[in-house]
């Protein structure tokens, strides 16, 4: 597996592989999220999107990153379905804390592949929200996300983890 930064004709794909990562949602009766909208092409375009392509140089996920408030924001990281539980994700996370900074997404709280599968990866609770990630989670709220099922999450550098 490859991880590069994204094409511009591979866009439109990536909105493929986030639908398709929200399906799963629907088995736990969150459909409205299964239903939501992926990342517009401009959004997308606008942040830096890292892929991890197959053999064949097709894009199989997608983490598109922005900086908030001097971390690493994670805005969206999608695995399709048909390569999820093979470590592309964590791999993604990985590529993007490389540059010894601190990494931060919301998530859903208690969805066992959101913030506990980040737990594992080394994420923990926000204890003091930043101006960026309350703005990011208003933005949430504003859009009908429960703001009571998400939380704010980093992954401190190395050297500051205690």
């Amino acid at each position: 597996m490859l991880i590069r930064l994204v094409q511009p004709a591979e866009l439109p794909y990536l909105q493929e592989i986030e639908v398709a990562s929200g399906e799963p949602f629907r088995d736990i009766g969150m459909p409205e999220i299964a239903d939501d909208d992926p990342m517009s092409l401009e959004a997308l375009a606008e942040h830096e999107v890292w892929v991890a392509v197959g053999e064949q140089g097709v894009p199989l996920a997608f983490i598109a990153v922005g900086d908030v408030d001097g971390a690493k924001h994670v805005h969206q990281v999608s695995v399709h379905p048909s390569h999820a539980r093979q470590g592309i994700g964590a791999a993604l996370i990985e590529h993007v804390k490389r540059g010894g900074h601190a990494v931060t997404l919301t998530t859903f709280r208690d969805v066992p592949w959101n913030a506990p599968y980040y737990e594992r990866l080394g994420f923990r609770p926000v204890t003091e929200t930043s101006p960026g990630l309350a703005a990011i989670m208003r933005e949430e709220a504003s859009r009908g996300l429960d703001p009571a099922a998400r939380v704010a999450m980093v992954l401190l550098p190395a050297q500051e983890r205690t």
